[in-house]
């Protein structure tokens, strides 16, 4: 593990963000953060640099964390060939309520679909360098979903390439099932809404 749940809850709280406790012990209150990677500068890596955690409490009231390598940026091909004129888009920084819900992605396999508004920078010029531009962002419905890559069993993607467009996504197809599995059990206990935390690693002491 990079980092412990404990520097994970004191990051976002020293935002000024929700960390869910589960004071009633329902267990599965789940904590969905990414940590998008400072070390690379802003530079399109087209790698799987970044990291989701979950963290949560189990039924016997005892805390669990995990991480698993992501990607939080859009890969090259995307980057060179936006979808839209305005730029590709990239998930701003931030705590996004009930931003998502456990649905298809694409009509495909299940995932979780952004269902309210983000936040984004859009970045237009297809160069290597992610433009983070206050002054350039977009907030709606954008289908910034957290989904895996690779479809094969016990496989690991390693390029970023078209599997993210803005979306968050799992390299590791098992770390994503067991991504999943959480948050699939969390949905039994406290319904269909999670709510999604992007970091930046310069913010973890």
């Amino acid at each position: 593990m990079k980092y412990t749940r404990e520097q994970i809850q004191e990051t976002v709280e020293g935002k000024g963000y929700k960390y869910f406790h589960d004071n009633s012990n329902k267990s599965y209150d789940v904590n969905i953060i990414g940590i998008r990677n400072n070390d690379t500068k802003g530079r399109v890596t087209n790698a799987f640099d970044d990291l989701m955690t979950i963290s949560y409490k189990c039924e016997e009231g005892e805390w669990n964390y995990h991480e698993f390598d992501c990607t939080t940026d859009p890969g090259t091909h995307w980057v060179e060939h936006p979808m839209m004129e305005i730029g590709v888009a990239i998930l701003k920084p931030g705590q996004y309520r009930g931003s998502h819900k456990i649905r298809l992605h694409g009509g495909k396999y299940t995932a979780l679909g952004q269902k309210k508004d983000v936040t984004v920078y859009r970045d237009a010029n297809r160069d290597d360098k992610y433009d983070l531009d206050e002054n350039n962002t977009t907030t709606g419905l954008f289908g910034i979903n957290i989904h895996r890559a690779t479809s094969r069993a016990g496989g690991k993607s390693t390029r970023v390439d078209k599997w993210s467009a803005g979306c968050q996504v799992i390299a590791d197809n098992d770390d994503w099932h067991e991504f999943l599995d959480i948050c699939q059990s969390a949905r039994e206990i406290h319904g269909n809404s999670f709510s999604y935390t992007l970091l930046e690693s310069n913010d973890i002491a």
